[in-house]
């Protein structure tokens, strides 16, 4: 299992799907690892690659720790889990069904109630370019300025979506990160590194008055380390890593 440059391409989509399902239960495990669990909070969805309108995943109140591509759900736009025997969580399907809907550039996406990201997200700002790796996000994030409660209604899903807007990111006030990507792999990455941005910035204004990258340094540095390549990229080390620590999660 060497190291590739390059994004994989694919002869069938039973290929592709399973590719896609591998690399799904492998960001579970990985946010598992990472103390990104709450109880039963947090979903990453990745849409199917032939039922366009469908998209894989995790089962209502399965540890992140313990999820296999094959315990990952279908749910159709409807909520109706298509493939699966377990349920969904309703707060996924409400959430995610919209975003896919609204981004059709999206192919993944991630939820979860991590601790930096949800004490972040009491402050009701967006992140400040501190650091390089906190320019990912640069002019690249938006912020959800109402909660209302646990989200149980595909118009909140859809109020979330309208306030993504086309970025990678989303700051849910109160509640905590999202983030999306154009393959698992990106959207992944962009949870971990923007958990550990909130994690530095919310120490650099405790410790002091942390001094922000300039308009131009911070852009060009977004043109580094911000795009869906680099994110794609950034999750290969994690995931050799994880596939070959925890190989079960292929199956």
């Amino acid at each position: 299992m060497g190291v590739t440059l390059k994004e994989p391409t694919f002869t069938s989509v039973k290929e592709e799907r399973l590719h896609l399902k591998q690399r799904l239960a492998s960001a579970f495990r990985l946010f598992s690892k990472f103390g990104f669990d709450e109880g039963v909070a947090g979903h990453i969805t990745a849409r199917d690659p032939e039922k366009r309108d469908h998209f894989w995943v995790n089962p209502f109140g399965m540890h992140f720790s313990q999820i296999k591509a094959s315990d990952l759900l279908l749910v159709n736009h409807d909520g109706e889990v298509v493939e699966g025997d377990l349920p969904v969580n309703r707060a996924a399907f409400a959430i995610h069904s919209q975003i896919h809907a609204a981004r059709p550039d999206v192919i993944s996406a991630a939820h979860a109630h991590s601790v930096y990201g949800k004490t972040w997200s009491s402050l009701g700002r967006l992140l400040d370019p501190l650091t390089q790796d906190a320019c990912a996000f640069y002019q690249d994030h938006g912020l959800f300025d109402d909660y209302t409660g646990v989200v149980n209604d595909t118009s909140e899903g859809a109020r979330i979506a309208a306030a993504l807007k086309n970025y990678k990111a989303v700051i849910l006030q109160n509640h905590g990160l999202l983030t999306v990507g154009k393959t698992v792999d990106e959207t992944a990455w962009w949870f971990i590194t923007m958990e550990r941005t909130c994690q530095a910035q919310l120490m650099a204004e405790a410790a002091g008055n942390p001094i922000s990258i300039n308009d131009e340094s911070a852009k060009t540095a977004f043109s580094e380390v911000g795009t869906s390549k680099a994110g794609w990229f950034q999750f290969q080390p994690l995931w050799h890593r994880i596939a070959k620590e925890q190989p079960d999660l292929l199956d």
